[in-house]
C-alpha cells in the first residue's frame, strides 16, 4: 500500500501492484499539473500563486464528474495520512532561517522541509528579522547579508545537530 512521507509517493510492495501504483500517481498527477501550473505567475521574484485563479481551477477541476470518479478511484487505492503538525518545541520553532551555498547533505526542498517539520519559517532573503543562515560551499551574498545584519551562521553538519538534538 503506498504512502506519503513529506511529500513523496512511497510504494510498499513491488511487482505489478508497484507498477500500477505509479501509473495511478502519473495519471493523478497529470489531472491536477495544468490547472495549478496555470495558478501560478513566473516574477522576477519568483513562482507567485494566483489564489483567485487557483480557486477558479480547483471548482473547475471538480465539477467534471471524471475528474471526481479518478480521484475517488484513486483515494480507493491508497491511504491518505493526516500531514505531520509542525513542531513548536525545537531548538528552531518561531525563527527564521535562510539556506545558503550548496547544500551537500540535503536538497534545498529536504531542507526547508525539515525546517517547517520543526516550526521554523524559511525564507529565500537575509534581513535583520533572519535569526539563522545555514551556510555550504559556495555561500555568497546571503552570507555576506548575514555578516552585515549580525545574523547567526551554521554550516549544515551543525543544522542537523540541532534539528535532530
Amino acid at each position: 500500500m503506498p504512502h506519503s512521507t513529506h511529500g513523496t509517493l512511497v510504494l510498499m510492495g513491488s511487482g505489478e501492484m508497484a507498477a500500477s501504483m505509479v501509473e495511478v500517481h502519473k495519471y493523478a498527477m497529470s489531472l491536477v499539473e495544468g490547472p495549478l501550473r496555470a495558478a501560478f505567475i513566473d516574477t522576477p521574484a519568483g513562482f507567485q500563486l494566483n489564489a483567485d485563479l487557483l480557486a477558479r481551477k480547483a471548482v473547475e477541476f471538480f465539477a467534471e464528474p471524471r475528474n471526481v470518479k479518478a480521484l475517488n478511484d484513486l483515494l480507493e487505492e491508497i491511504e491518505v495520512l493526516p500531514v505531520a503538525q509542525a513542531r513548536s518545541d525545537s531548538a528552531v520553532a518561531g525563527k527564521t532561517v535562510v539556506f545558503t551555498g550548496s547544500l551537500e547533505k540535503f536538497t534545498r526542498d529536504e531542507a526547508k522541509a525539515s525546517a517547517e517539520r520543526m516550526g521554523a519559517r524559511v525564507s529565500g532573503s537575509v534581513s535583520k528579522k533572519t535569526d539563522l543562515v545555514v551556510a555550504g560551499p559556495g555561500a555568497g551574498s546571503k552570507l555576506k547579508d548575514a555578516e552585515k545584519f549580525g545574523v547567526k551562521v551554521i554550516s549544515e553538519d551543525e543544522w542537523l545537530k540541532l534539528i535532530e538534538g
